[in-house]
């Protein structure tokens, strides 16, 4: 009998990471992962002491390139605008991530929601309190909304209920964080 073919752990991270990304993490078993890399399941199980824990690393993986990607979006003359269309670009490119992410049950309040989430917004709320003169309360409240927007357009896109064009997310996004904002300046 030949040996069994030994993969390193970030192998197969990589291999799971490639099948969720495609197919969501119902596709993701030792025998598919061992199959993806012509080898047998017990290097799986010697880098791993169960499944779960190689999930856990592919989620935190996954997690990882979001807030990048977040962290990434950069747009100097409007930074909460561009947070906003690269979270529904997120849901567009990486749909089987974002419905990981976002589309799972996590019974969290909205302000567990926002601070899980506080690391790639931060320096945007603060910016657009100095900028436009609002109180953190009114940017919370204001946050929310927007989010919840941005949330409801990210799954359409991820479940391709709508396929929207990248200048139409940016429309959407901009029409409906003008408006919001409008609305909370009037409130003054």
């Amino acid at each position: 009998m030949p040996p069994t073919k030994r993969f390193q752990r970030d192998e197969i991270i990589d291999t799971a990471y490639k099948i969720v990304e495609k197919e969501g993490f119902t596709s993701v078993n030792a025998r598919r992962i061992a199959k993806e890399l012509g080898g047998s399941v017990q290097p799986i199980y010697h880098n791993f002491a169960t499944m779960e824990e190689l999930n856990k690393e592919v989620f935190d993986k996954i997690y990882k390139k979001y807030q990048d990607t977040m962290k990434n979006a950069i747009d100097e003359e409007h930074p909460y605008l561009a947070k906003g269309i690269a979270y529904v670009k997120f849901a567009k490119e990486f749909p089987e991530f974002y419905k990981i992410i976002f589309m799972q049950e996590s019974k969290m309040n909205i302000d567990e929601f926002i601070q899980a989430d506080i690391e790639v917004t931060e320096n945007v709320m603060e910016s657009i309190i100095k900028k436009f003169d609002i109180s953190k309360e009114d940017l919370k409240k204001f946050h929310i909304q927007v989010w919840i927007y941005s949330h409801g357009l990210a799954c359409l896109v991820a479940t391709k209920t709508v396929d929207f064009s990248d200048d139409e997310i940016r429309e959407q996004l901009l029409n409906t964080v003008q408006q919001l904002f409008i609305g909370y300046k009037k409130g003054d």
